[in-house]
């Protein structure tokens, strides 16, 4: 019985619609295997802002830092990165919170951050800024986990320390800026025992005030505080003018009394001088020297007087007028 082999086109078509149908899915399997490969490649691919810099690591271990700009690194796990951004000067803020920014930014006031108790047991409301960047990259981020935590607990911790160390009036006037200066001082300390990597910039107590109960009193001291102040400048001023003119006398006093002091010495010195010569004189001719000076003291004695002298001779009554005798002015 012979064989026959039945053609049946269908079955011819089918075959070749399978083989093209297979080709095909092969091709778009590999095309998506492609896509796929360069997708996982491009994962490297990474940028890095202005002011920030690229930590690479491999497999977990830090190996080098890629600085602003475009860079690429085997794709994960071999290899991956951290983004850190060191010239930002990120900010902290202590009893408040800034709720909007602008041209009139709003705040929001935290009673219980705000609040601290001074050493004289008052409590004193403080609203604190702490200013903050990361000057090592590679300490902030393999060291911290939460940086602005971090920060914020300690700052506001170190200042309510120091806050307990003085007391209201010395917090509200003398010591607030040296409070914020010694505050920075020491939370940098504490950051630096971290090796954490973070600078503190500034810590600024922009707002110092006393709880609302004794606004009023301390009011009232500041008022007497201006007064008091007041008159001492009130005082300083006639002092001022005052002194001057008290010490111009004085020393005008003190320039009488030397002249008169010169002046009696002199006039000594001259007496004296005139009652050695006299002294001389007396004890060359002691005769002569003592009728002189019995004239001279007569002579003293009628200057100047109108005297006239009867002197009598006989029954002769004579008038001696002294002036011719004298040359003085006696009649």
């Amino acid at each position: 019985m012979a064989e026959y082999e039945i053609f049946n086109p269908n079955e011819e078509f089918n075959e070749e619609g399978n083989n093209h149908e297979g080709r095909r899915w092969r091709n778009i399997i590999i095309i998506g295997v492609i896509i796929a490969i360069a997708a996982y490649l491009l994962t490297g691919i990474y940028q890095v802002g202005p002011s920030e810099v690229a930590l690479v690591k491999t497999f977990g271990e830090y190996k080098s830092t890629a600085g602003p700009g475009l860079h690429y690194h085997l794709p994960y796990p071999f290899q991956s990165h951290v983004i850190v951004d060191v010239r930002t000067i990120n900010k902290v803020e202590i009893g408040f919170r800034t709720t909007s920014t602008g041209r009139a930014p709003t705040y929001r006031y935290l009673t219980d951050e705000a609040e601290m108790i001074t050493g004289d047991q008052n409590i004193i409301s403080i609203e604190a800024v702490v200013q903050y960047r990361v000057n090592d990259p590679e300490a902030y981020a393999f060291n911290v986990i939460q940086g602005y935590d971090l920060v914020k607990s300690t700052s506001e911790s170190v200042l309510r320390e120091r806050v307990a160390l003085s007391n209201l009036e010395n917090v509200l006037t003398t010591e607030r800026d040296r409070i914020a200066q010694e505050t920075a001082e020491r939370v940098q300390s504490i950051l630096d025992s971290y090796n954490s990597g973070i600078l503190i910039q500034n810590v600024y107590m922009q707002a110092v005030t006393p709880p609302d109960p004794v606004v009023p009193a301390f009011d009232d001291v500041n008022n007497a505080r201006q007064d008091q102040q007041t008159s001492i400048n009130e005082a300083l001023r006639y002092g001022n003018d005052i002194i001057p003119r008290a010490e111009g006398e004085a020393q005008r006093i003190l320039n009488d009394a030397q002249a008169y002091a010169y002046e009696q010495v002199a006039q000594a010195t001259g007496e004296t001088e005139r009652f050695k010569a006299l002294l001389e004189e007396y004890q060359n001719s002691a005769d002569i020297t003592r009728k002189r000076l019995i004239l001279d003291s007569v002579q003293q004695m009628i200057k100047n007087a109108k005297l006239q002298v009867v002197s009598e001779k006989g029954d002769t009554l004579n008038f001696l007028d002294l002036s011719e005798i004298i040359g003085g002015e006696a009649q």
